[in-house]
């Protein structure tokens, strides 16, 4: 995801501060991490450059300066553009947590308690976005939980299903190389 398409996304409604801007990511996307306010002008700076939105105002109020943003018809034009271009599946062959486990295994570290601890943490997880799901109203808020859920779900049980097969390998070793001894 475009972080620049993201807040043209955001501009569509309507002009908009970065502030606001930054707001209205984060409670769009509960799941997803906190923009930083730094990103959010970084990025806005950069579609002003590429003619994807423009300054419409700027707003002296009580605190510093506010410069209001807004979509230009191009933007608009690329925004529609990528809402209709699918995303093709992410692979997380090279996450961390695999890295981890691969290079325990190889290292003769406890491969199986990493990831029962794994687990745990997936747990906990799990459980706080279950219940954020419940309690959202928002469809949108709703729609990301359930992906994250849907990850959450699908990494627990290749944790579960990798913990089973390196206990076995390694009982497996253990057995084999006791019987050589």
């Amino acid at each position: 995801m475009s972080l620049g398409t993201v807040l043209l996304g955001l501009l569509a409604d309507g002009p908009a501060h970065g502030y606001d801007l930054k707001r209205l990511h984060d409670e769009r996307f509960p799941a997803a991490k906190a923009l930083p306010f730094g990103q959010v002008y970084s990025t806005l700076a950069r579609l002003e450059r590429d003619g994807l939105a423009e300054t419409v105002e700027v707003a002296q109020g009580a605190g510093p300066e506010r410069t209001v943003y807004a979509a230009t018809a191009t933007g608009l034009e690329a925004l529609t553009v990528w809402l209709t271009e699918v995303e093709e599946p992410a692979v997380a062959a090279a996450d961390e947590m695999v890295r981890k486990a691969i290079t325990s295994l190889h290292r003769g570290a406890d491969a199986v308690g990493y990831l029962q601890r794994q687990r745990a943490v997936h747990m906990g997880a799990l459980r706080g976005a279950t219940a954020r799901r419940r309690a959202a109203a928002d469809l949108g808020e709703r729609i990301a939980l359930d992906h994250t859920i849907a990850h959450l779900d699908a990494d627990l049980r290749w944790l579960e299903e990798t913990r089973e097969r390196v206990a076995a390998h390694l009982q497996e070793t253990d057995r084999t190389q006791g019987a050589t001894r």
